[in-house]
């Protein structure tokens, strides 16, 4: 699924069709009650037991077994990033109990920047039946509703219906050696922490820190949480082989302010060795002994002249990466059309060009060792997990692809310009070229640079230094070497009318970046509010679109600078600027719950809404969040409902019919004391809700 939720986003735009119309159709169920396995989509799923046959006051193993098309995948009971884990409502005959349904220890399942914990292949989730001691001898049957989400680049839920023939027999015994997949599964189970081994868990600022003493050198661990939102699930979980057991550290996820009083998971060791634990965590920081930070496979071993080397030709490669190459060869053809002039100031211009790009990388080391020394952790690229920096580069990005693709003119492009700025004002042009090309860098990874960065961000900050220098050098080679030998330009093709086609050109691939950019932008913000902050940033191109034209349409007029100057200001404020919101609790909707409040004279208001719903999400964000909306919601104590009908809910849908509509998104205000629902417009303003909230909170309602 590394592009699930990029495919969400482009199908949100076609589901906004469905908001007004009826639910979608209850998912259609496989099977129909009998033993054997059923086909669904994308798998196999099948009732299965350990034995034929069981003891009356006896136990049986039984199990639900899904076996997987290649490269599917369902859940963990926590999913991770994303997903839900199967589940089993059972009907059985009377005398006959059924546990939990448990879950063999998960793998890691990346997904892009998110990941999720499941399985692929096959997978079978054991639950242990119990029987009354008083039974009779006989047949009996079980009966099973089961449900699951399977994953790959979509996700699909399926629905089974499926049965189990056993006999009560007082004769029964368990099987000498479980076997199958359930039986793989039993043995797959987590187990306590053996007797004498010991587990310390340190909470820090921004990771928790395991401490597992077993007695043993242990070189490999992956920590699972049972609840959501404790930590960074896609993170690094860094191993620290210790001579009696093991440090693992997991990065903590963003969103958890509060240290846990307890971690509760599972200790994945190898694929046959797992622990359930529960266990206090201590606050401190731990801090990382030299050398022993995460360090990539492959670069363990290096030396720092090794990676250097590496950074070297890491850095030379970069050049030729979609997002650095057009503005390198672009930066190329200006000094075949600069070629008249002295050789000197060219060697000077291609020094400076190079100290641009020194400076930039020296900022980023700059960054990276603050981050280190205040405890964080952060790599290449760490620039990508700020909102601000992404919705600014992508911007200019885009404003820049705008100008390549000829909607105005700017010059040949930003290195060009820089080049203007180098003959007219000095060396300013090359040093900000410089910039621009570790700027448009820092999306990208070439070849030898993971192992290289990997190394330098696990020692001290004069080998991080250098090694980062070094990999600015590489960059810069390139142009520099062409500087110092004015005479390798004749290999470029000469400037021509070819040139226009290669600009438009360039501009496709920096459109493509910017959508990659857009992608991860909305993922920071996670699967709900990314939605609506993708939107923001595509009206900010919008508005960018509106300064290309602007400056297309009046060239070279320092008013139409001025009004795109202004409207390309006023276009990243529109992603950046976050206003300030109040939350009030929401509760789920339950017809009991809107009853009481009703005999209560209560005023209500019902949120129906959807994950898939657009306008769902616009409305919650711009009118049901803001400040003024949430204040009258207070001031008058509204019940407030939410009514999530992401998923088909027959009690939501009778709900709906009552106030004449079929579909989301609704709103519903049912007034003080006993008056009629109040249904308002699919699309809300603030006056629209603040108007019906006086109305309908107003003793005059009664």
């Amino acid at each position: 699924m590394s592009f699930r939720r990029y495919l969400s986003l482009s199908l949100l735009l076609f589901c906004v069709l469905l908001t007004g119309s009826s639910a979608w159709a209850q998912i259609p169920v496989v099977g129909d009650g009998g033993p054997g396995p059923v086909k669904a989509q994308h798998l196999t799923v099948e009732m299965v037991s350990m034995a034929p046959s069981i003891a009356p006051g006896g136990t049986l193993d039984v199990g639900l077994v899904i076996t997987l098309e290649e490269k599917w995948h369902v859940y963990w009971i926590n999913a991770g990033d994303s997903g839900e884990p199967p589940r089993i409502k059972w009907t059985l005959p009377h005398g006959i109990t059924a546990g939990p349904m448990q879950f063999p220890v998960p793998t890691r399942l990346p997904l892009g920047p998110l990941m999720d914990f499941g399985y692929e292949d096959e997978v079978a989730f054991p639950v242990k039946l119990t029987a009354a001691k008083n039974l009779k001898p006989g047949p009996i049957h079980l009966d099973a509703r089961v449900d699951w989400l399977v994953c790959r680049e979509v996700c699909i839920p399926g629905k089974a219906h499926l049965g189990l023939n056993l006999t009560i027999d007082p004769k029964a015994t368990a099987p000498a050696q479980p076997v199958g997949a359930l039986g793989e599964a039993l043995g797959l189970l987590p187990k306590p922490l053996p007797e004498g081994t010991k587990l310390k868990i340190t909470g820090g600022k921004n990771e928790f820190v395991f401490d597992l003493m077993t007695g043993d050198r242990i070189t490999d661990a992956e920590f699972y949480p049972f609840d959501t939102e404790q930590i960074a699930n896609a993170g690094d979980q860094d191993v620290e082989p210790l001579s009696d057991g093991v440090r693992l550290r997991v990065p903590r996820a963003p969103e958890l302010t509060k240290l846990p009083a307890t971690l509760h998971g599972v200790i994945k060791l190898d694929d046959e060795t797992s622990y359930e634990v529960n266990s206090p965590v201590v606050a401190g920081e731990i801090p990382r002994q030299a050398g022993r930070g995460a360090v990539p496979a492959g670069a363990k071993e290096l030396t720092v002249l090794a990676a250097v080397s590496l950074a070297f030709f890491g850095g030379i490669i970069l050049n030729l990466m979609p997002c650095v190459f057009p503005v390198l060869f672009l930066k190329g053809l200006s000094l075949v059309q600069s070629s008249n002039e002295e050789r000197g100031r060219i060697r000077r211009h291609g020094l400076v060009y190079t100290l641009g790009i020194l400076v930039s990388f020296w900022v980023i080391v700059a960054a990276l060792l603050i981050l280190r020394a205040g405890g964080n952790e952060a790599g290449w690229g760490f620039q990508l997990q700020s909102p601000t920096f992404l919705a600014i580069l992508s911007s200019a990005i885009f404003f820049f692809a705008l100008s390549l693709s000829g909607l105005f003119d700017i010059g040949l492009s930003l290195t060009s310009v820089g080049g203007g700025l180098a003959q007219k004002q000095g060396y300013t042009g090359s040093f900000f070229t410089g910039v621009l090309a570790t700027v448009v860098a820092t999306p990208c990874t070439a070849p030898f640079m993971g192992a290289a960065i990997g190394f330098a961000l696990a020692q001290s900050g004069w080998i991080t230094f250098g090694v980062f220098t070094a990999l600015a050098l590489g960059l810069a080679a390139p142009y520099l070497l062409l500087s110092f030998q004015p005479a390798w330009t004749r290999l470029l093709p000469r400037p021509g009318a070819w040139m226009e086609v290669f600009k438009q050109v360039t501009a496709i691939i920096f459109f493509g970046t910017v959508i990659w950019l857009a992608y991860v932008y909305g993922n920071l913000y996670g699967s709900e509010q990314g939605v609506y902050h993708v939107a923001l940033l595509l009206t900010c191109f919008l508005l960018l679109t509106i300064a290309g034209w602007v400056l297309g349409k009046w060239p070279a007029r320092w008013s139409s600078s001025i009004v795109a100057v202004l409207i390309a200001i006023f276009a990243l404020a529109v992603p950046l600027y976050q206003p300030k919101q109040t939350t009030l609790t929401w509760q789920p909707y339950s017809e009991q719950a809107l009853n009481q409040a009703r005999a209560e004279g209560k005023p209500v208001f019902i949120d129906f809404t959807a994950a898939w719903c657009l306008s769902c999400q616009v409305n919650e964000r711009l009118v049901l969040r803001s400040a003024d909306v949430q204040h009258e919601f207070a001031k008058n104590k509204v019940l407030l409902l939410k009514a999530d009908w992401t998923k088909y809910d027959a009690e939501i849908t009778k709900q709906l019919a009552s106030v004449g509509r079929s579909g989301v998104p609704t709103y519903v205000i049912y007034p003080v004391g006993k008056g009629a629902a109040d249904v308002l417009p699919e699309l809300l303003t603030k006056d629209i809700v603040l108007t019906a909230l006086k109305k309908d909170t107003s003793h005059e309602s009664e």
